[in-house]
């Protein structure tokens, strides 16, 4: 994609003022680090606080008064079981019952949010429409007019708190709460994308310049950073939390993803239901699994999985982890394979290099409550 052509979110000037280093992604233009570099903007966020742009992420509204059944309906998890200021993780599937996309889902009194991916968003927006009629709701793509500020580390209650006069300790993981931060209205979800305790902030796209300066303003005497792509994939990473478009594709069942506890056949019908149904009765033949390199070496996406001296997967997500110190990874293996314990070979230039196949997360010590 030409860089003209790349979308920009409602705090791109502020990146540019704080010196961002700006890529390309998901569309638009991102900053995937500041000054401070990716392993210290890392650091801030396990030991104080940082603070992203996930502004490129979709936002559609639903309402009428089977938004529910349309709910249930398109996605895997089961809504019915979502209450007021309640949000829930769950899976867009095709009629094969491969992945589009994975999200989450907000129940509001009025109305339920299903936020996507922002690289998917146009495709999963012309999805879910094509069955709007079916359920009779309004569907609105709000993406353009929200932003959305995370907000994430251990100290992030305590930055919060000196903004908002919302009961923070009332909103509970996977909780929502409507209030004001620093004059600005917003939903204040206890949720993120890091391992470690935290909030994101959905904001008018007007709004979010100046609560973003507020934030790192008052969030500086604690280690408050500005945070960028590089360490939200180093943090997602050391918890075995999946990237779409690199751990998730259209080629993948939920179940060989591991994502078998957000797809409730029992619930009713939904998109992909049957075709779930009849991988989990012959058994996923490959499997999404974590591992830990055991030699010096860093493992990155595309590398070959070596499972008994045969090539046998790829890697599809890897790194070396700042916190742990070790290359740590994950990858689709034959089930087989897939047993923690069992030895892999990570194909590092021509080399096999010796990793163990572990169930994440691979850093236990984070500040996320559940």
């Amino acid at each position: 994609m030409a860089e003209a052509t790349l979308l920009r979110t409602p705090l791109h000037g502020e990146h540019a003022a704080l010196n961002a280093k700006l890529v390309p992604f998901a569309g638009y233009e991102m900053p995937v680090q500041y000054p401070t570099g990716i392993t210290a903007e890392h650091h801030a966020v396990r030991r104080a606080a940082g603070l992203f742009d996930v502004s490129h992420m979709g936002e559609f509204d639903v309402r009428g008064e089977r938004a529910l059944d349309f709910v249930q309906y398109v996605t895997t998890n089961d809504a019915s079981r979502l209450e007021v200021g309640q949000a829930q993780y769950s899976t867009l599937l095709n009629h094969e019952g491969k992945l589009l996309d994975d999200l989450i889902v907000y129940r509001y009194a009025d109305r339920y949010m299903l936020v996507v991916n922002g690289a998917n968003k146009d495709k999963d927006w012309r999805w879910v429409s094509q069955f709007a009629g079916r359920f009779g709701v309004e569907l609105t793509d709000r993406t353009d007019d929200i932003a959305l500020l995370a907000l994430q580390g251990p100290r992030a209650q305590e930055i919060l708190s000196r903004l908002t006069g919302a009961d923070l300790d009332a909103i509970g993981y996977y909780r929502f709460a409507e209030g004001e931060v620093d004059g600005v209205h917003a939903t204040i979800s206890r949720t993120g994308y890091t391992g470690e305790d935290g909030f994101e902030l959905y904001v008018s796209a007007a709004d979010a310049p100046r609560l973003w300066r507020r934030l790192l303003e008052v969030g500086g005497e604690d280690g408050l950073l500005p945070a960028g792509l590089g360490c939200r994939d180093s943090l997602r990473l050391e918890m075995g939390y999946a990237l779409y478009g690199n751990d998730l594709d259209e080629d993948t069942s939920p179940l060989e993803a591991g994502l078998g506890w957000v797809v409730k056949p029992d619930k009713g019908d939904f998109v992909g239901r049957d075709a779930v149904l009849a991988v989990k009765a012959e058994g996923p033949r490959r499997r999404l699994v974590g591992f830990r390199v055991k030699e010096r070496g860093f493992p990155r996406h595309g590398y070959p999985v070596a499972v008994d001296g045969g090539e046998a997967g790829v890697v599809t997500s890897g790194t070396v982890s700042p916190t742990l110190g070790d290359g740590i990874g994950m990858a689709y293996v034959p089930a087989a394979a897939a047993k923690p314990g069992t030895e892999i070979g990570i194909v590092i230039r021509g080399t096999p290099i010796k990793a163990e196949v572990v169930r994440p997360p691979f850093h236990t010590g984070g500040t996320v409550r559940k």
